[in-house]
């Protein structure tokens, strides 16, 4: 599944980053926190690899 939005995609990447051991769990907040706990790296790489243009900066409900 694809991010909705660029915060939902650079959450993603700071997840990933996490799992990768590239960046300290500590230093992870909202919803990067929560995406950490709850997804795989393959579905973090997923969303954070979606491509960003055309995306809103914050997804709407």
């Amino acid at each position: 599944m694809p991010a909705k939005s660029k915060a939902q995609q650079m959450a993603a990447g700071a997840a990933l980053s996490a799992k990768r051991g590239e960046r300290k769990v500590g230093s992870l907040q909202g919803a990067s926190k929560s995406m950490y706990k709850s997804m795989s790296e393959g579905q973090l790489e997923e969303f954070a690899s979606t491509q960003r243009k055309g995306k809103p900066s914050r997804k709407t409900h």
